[in-house]
């Protein structure tokens, strides 16, 4: 499959907003794989789309749609860099042993949304 013609942030979001409810949450990898990204810097370069519509979202009173996006490692829940951009942007607490379970809700809401 060939790279996206999309900004990168847009065809991110296009893709967890059409992908069906069993292909999520999805892996950082396979999110790669979909948009027909090819090395280097892969994971990187979703990371910073995913960075993207956060800020978006937040800026819009949205879900994080970057919510639905796992690490395929356990405990599978996103890469720490999404905690700390969610406090940074003030829709999570400070206290990491909150993460879990706001994250948990996060996801829920941006499941929602697509509905």
């Amino acid at each position: 499959m060939p790279e996206t013609p999309l900004p990168l942030n847009v065809a991110v979001r296009e893709c967890l907003q059409m992908a069906p409810p069993t292909a999520l949450p999805m892996t950082y990898h396979r999110l790669a794989e979909a948009l027909g990204l090819q090395p280097p810097r892969t994971i990187a370069r979703v990371t910073q789309a995913l960075e993207a519509s956060m800020r978006e979202d937040a800026a819009e009173g949205r879900p994080f749609i970057a919510a639905l996006v796992v690490s395929r490692r356990a405990p599978h829940m996103p890469a720490r860099g999404f905690f700390e951009l969610a406090v940074a942007l003030g829709r999570f607490p400070d206290d990491i042993a909150l993460h879990a379970q706001a994250w948990r809700d996060e996801y829920q809401r941006a499941l929602a949304q697509r509905e």
